[in-house]
């Protein structure tokens, strides 16, 4: 019942100075600025390729205060659309679950997700006319160290089908899990995984923090102009190409760092590299 990533949610002290690094860096376009009652924060919503960003900040005491006092600027809530929302909806109080409605959207902390460290904000699909640098969002990581379970958990309560899902293993960046692809022929998808490799940055997330939301991932076009961008404004990235590739070639992967994006890593692929570790290396475009 969930069609794709559309968009992620910060918990950020101050929606100004986080969304700095989504302009200046990845082309975001703000798009307005409202409330969230329920969780008694401000929001500016930044349009980035088919997606969004929204930065919520404390206005009050309630979960978002709470949620920045315990850490800072970070990722507060993976984004996903569905087709069909109310339906969607009426699955989610069948099963005794009550998220927070407002705005048109469906806000699920973790006592509605039944998952430790999850918390996902749902929306109606509509097409959005792509803004920025970036292509798409298509994933939001889960560190766990039980990635079986949250699997199926998610495919429960949302409706997905683990025929879909595609087992992965990073010896490269030390970690093994679940890709819970909500369709065959898209990227979309929660990716569960578990540091495998002691102290990587990884790893030392997942002991600080334990089993929570980590990161966000992308597709773009314009990697090397991103990370040109990056560059002129300070901010830290690494770069994933090979050491034998012309400049003027697409990377093939890009992290920005947490302090550039307001307290939430970002990873971009160029187009059709994701498939590499998607289940379907086949799909991988040559660089030429």
């Amino acid at each position: 019942m969930l069609s794709r990533i559309d968009r992620v949610q910060l918990a950020v002290p101050d929606i100004k100075k986080a969304s700095q690094g989504w302009v200046d860096i990845l082309g975001a376009e703000p798009e307005g600025e409202d409330r969230i009652s329920g969780l008694a924060a401000k929001r500016l919503t930044l349009r980035i390729g088919t997606g969004a960003v929204e930065l919520l900040e404390p206005d009050g005491t309630g979960k978002i205060a709470d949620a920045v006092a315990r850490r800072g600027g970070h990722l507060y809530a993976a984004g996903a659309a569905s087709a069909d929302l109310p339906a969607l909806e009426a699955r989610l109080r069948g099963k005794g679950i009550a998220p927070l409605s407002e705005g048109g959207q469906l806000h699920l902390d973790v006592a509605d997700t039944g998952i430790e460290g999850l918390r996902v904000v749902l929306s109606g699909d509509e097409a959005r006319a792509p803004a920025g640098l970036i292509d798409f969002l298509y994933e939001a990581t889960l560190l766990s160290a039980d990635t079986p379970g949250v699997a199926r958990q998610l495919n429960e309560l949302f409706g997905l089908d683990g025929g879909n899902y595609s087992e992965i293993v990073s010896d490269k960046f030390g970690y093994r899990g679940t890709l819970t692809l909500f369709k065959k022929d898209k990227l979309d998808r929660l990716e569960v995984i578990e540091p495998t490799t002691p102290g990587t940055t990884m790893d030392r997330y997942f002991r600080k923090f334990g089993q929570s939301l980590y990161m966000a991932f992308a597709e773009t076009s314009q990697i090397n102009l991103i990370a040109e961008r990056a560059m002129a404004a300070g901010a830290g990235y690494t770069l994933d190409r090979p050491t034998d590739r012309s400049p003027h070639l697409p990377s093939d992967q890009l992290w920005l760092h947490p302090a550039a994006l307001g307290g939430m890593m970002l990873g971009l692929s160029r187009p059709s590299m994701a498939w590499f570790w998607s289940g379907k290396p086949e799909r991988v475009e040559a660089v030429a």
